[in-house]
C-alpha cells in the first residue's frame, strides 16, 4: 500500500563542503533560482540525532533553497566538517546518487557546460531497450557531486504502451 495522499518528490537534499561555491553553480551554470536561506543550526540536546539522524553536535552553517525549472526545489546544506566526515559516494556505493536534469537539446547543453569549465563525463550515450529514444550524459559539479543531463524529445520507447507518461515538451503533463 502506498502512502497515502503522496503527491511526489517536493525537494532533494543533499550537502556541499562551500556554499559559495554551490551557489554560484547552481544559480550562474545551471540556471537555478536561490529562493530563500535558513540561518545556522545548532542544538544543545539530541535533536540533530533525532530528527536528522547525525552527529547531535553536528553544526549546520547555513541552509539554502533552490527551485530549477519543472523539477523539486533543492535544499542546500553546509555543514562544519566533522573528525568523521565520509568522503562523497559514488554511484556505485551504498547511498550513490545523482541528479538528472532534463534538456531540450541535449548537445547544446553539453557545449554550454565545457564552456563552463564543468567536466562532463564522456559523450552521449544513447539509451536502449526501455529507454530508447532517450540520450544521456554525467557530469560533476566542481566539488564532485553527480549530476545527469537527459533528452527525450519523442519520448522513451516504454512511452507507447505506458499508462502514464513522463512529462517532457513533446507530451503535455497529464
Amino acid at each position: 500500500m502506498p502512502i497515502p495522499t503522496l503527491r511526489g518528490a517536493e525537494h532533494l537534499g543533499f550537502t556541499v563542503p562551500d556554499m559559495e561555491e554551490a551557489h554560484t553553480f547552481f544559480v550562474d551554470v545551471i540556471g537555478a533560482e536561490h529562493i530563500y536561506s535558513l540561518p545556522a543550526m545548532q542544538k544543545d540536546d539530541d535533536w540533530m540525532q533525532e530528527h536528522l539522524n547525525v552527529d547531535p553536535r553536528s553544526v549546520v552553517n547555513e541552509i539554502r533553497f533552490y527551485r530549477c525549472g519543472h523539477g523539486p526545489n533543492f535544499e542546500v546544506f553546509e555543514y562544519q566538517p566533522a573528525a568523521d566526515q565520509r568522503p562523497q559516494p559514488r554511484n556505485s556505493d551504498l547511498g550513490g546518487h545523482h541528479i538528472a536534469f532534463y534538456v531540450d537539446d541535449l548537445d547544446a547543453a553539453i557545449a554550454y557546460l565545457r564552456e563552463s569549465g564543468i567536466r562532463v563525463l564522456g559523450e552521449p550515450t544513447a539509451s536502449r531497450n526501455a529507454s530508447a529514444g532517450q540520450r544521456w550524459i554525467y557530469f560533476l559539479s566542481p566539488w564532485g557531486m553527480q549530476f545527469e543531463l537527459v533528452s527525450y524529445p519523442d519520448g522513451k520507447a516504454y512511452e507507447k504502451d505506458a499508462p502514464v507518461l513522463l512529462w517532457h515538451p513533446a507530451r503535455p503533463a497529464e
